[in-house]
């Protein structure tokens, strides 16, 4: 049987040709691979340098080899972390004639590692956390897009931390199937499956004293478990809110930021009957949000004031006609960010008599603004725009008699 590529692109099988196929994956040479951290598999894998591409390649059977490469090519049409599938390799024989087992190619996810490397130097907690955070997201997102993995566990997982972010990308969707929605009975054996899986690995860091001695790996599986379904309950609770009630989606942001996640996309869709929301999470890193906010508007906070603001702006281009939800931080996003600077931000901020801002930074005040009109709003029970939110704080607050009582709306 003559030597066969199934591939995405047909550029790939160019540079894969190089690669010696004729041989087990386990007596390549070393001119051909990439030394890089490997995660445990239940399979042989290497990763291997074609043309300018590094590549993961993994000996398995035929029937699974083309069923993941399938599923991983149907991940990303929908959009989820996980990694790319560049080919199929089938028909191959060794130098002695007989049959050699299939390879699935996938494209090394670059700036990522498996959970064992990161934990070569014990890892703080409250990063840990963190990565767990990020494989919750995953999951979520998976499920979600009707997908049940099957095998969610630390050693299917790559993470990657980028500009402070934290993700998760499904790395073996060998036991994946795709459905159109998932019961309540898939999501569970997946989250079930997590669990053990998780406190299974965990255990073993342990054991190799790997694992900070705060860590409890049972309690730390059944973590995820709990940090899957509030991030489940909030994402996937049907909302339609009065269209202009803007107040409503923050609150929905600030529920997200008090579970530790923010949002990484916002979708607002247009009813009769409404404006319906949808959010897409992420797990990010201290001082994340204060250089997003200077990268994207030149403006400097301090972090939770950079979190406020960027909510705002978020909330701001989720409005505007030329959004491009699909690439939130891309070129169009800085155009956005700019144009929110000059129509937004700084007319609010020069609203507020100079005498009375003079000695309050600029980012600040705006922070102080907008959480007057949060409360404002939920006073209200309806959206309070700044304008209205400007002139009751000047008036209520700024030009109020140093003895009199702060209202509610100066709690932080």
């Amino acid at each position: 049987m003559a030597l066969q590529f199934n591939a995405t692109n047909p550029e790939h099988p160019a540079f894969l040709l190089e690669l010696p196929w004729h041989l087990p994956l386990e007596e390549w040479a070393e001119k051909h691979l990439v030394t890089l951290p490997r995660g445990i598999s239940r399979h042989v894998v290497r990763y291997a340098r074609a043309g300018a591409d590094v590549v993961a390649v993994k000996e398995l059977a035929e029937r699974p080899a083309v069923r993941e490469y399938e599923l991983l090519r149907t991940l990303a049409r929908l959009g989820i972390p996980a990694v790319d599938p560049l080919a199929v390799v089938t028909g191959r024989t060794g130098t002695d004639g007989e049959p050699l087992e299939p390879v699935l190619i996938t494209r090394h996810l670059h700036g990522s590692l498996p959970y064992r490397s990161m934990f070569e130097t014990t890892m703080r907690p409250t990063t840990v956390h963190r990565l767990m955070d990020a494989l919750a997201v995953l999951l979520v997102r998976l499920h979600l897009a009707g997908f049940a993995w099957g095998d969610c566990s630390l050693s299917n997982t790559l993470f990657r931390r980028d500009a402070g972010a934290y993700a998760a990308y499904l790395v073996d969707a060998e036991t994946g199937e795709v459905h159109s929605q998932l019961s309540t009975g898939q999501r569970e054996y997946d989250i079930d499956l997590a669990r053990v899986n998780i406190s299974g690995e965990m255990l073993d860091l342990e054991a190799a004293g790997a694992l900070h001695p705060s860590v409890d790996p049972i309690a730390f599986g059944a973590e995820i478990c709990q940090r899957y379904e509030e991030l489940w309950s909030e994402l996937t609770r049907t909302s339609v809110y009065p269209a202009g009630k803007y107040h409503y989606i923050e609150r929905r942001m600030r529920r997200l930021n008090d579970l530790g996640f923010d949002v990484a996309e916002m979708q607002i869709a247009n009813s009769p009957n409404g404006d319906t929301i949808t959010f897409v999470p992420k797990v990010v890193d201290a001082g994340h949000h204060q250089r997003q906010l200077l990268r994207l508007t030149g403006l400097d906070a301090e972090e939770n004031q950079a979190r406020r603001l960027l909510n705002d702006l978020e909330s701001w281009m989720a409005t505007q006609e030329d959004y491009a939800p699909g690439d939130p931080l891309g070129a169009r996003a800085e155009v956005l960010a700019h144009r929110w600077v000059r129509e937004v931000f700084r007319p609010t901020v020069r609203a507020v008599p100079l005498e009375l801002r003079s000695s309050m930074d600029p980012a600040e005040l705006y922070h102080e603004l907008l959480e007057h009109r949060w409360y404002m709003s939920e006073r209200a029970q309806l959206d309070i725009g700044l304008e209205a939110a400007v002139a009751d704080y000047i008036t209520s607050v700024l030009r109020r008699p140093e003895t009199e009582v702060p209202s509610a709306s100066d709690s932080p």
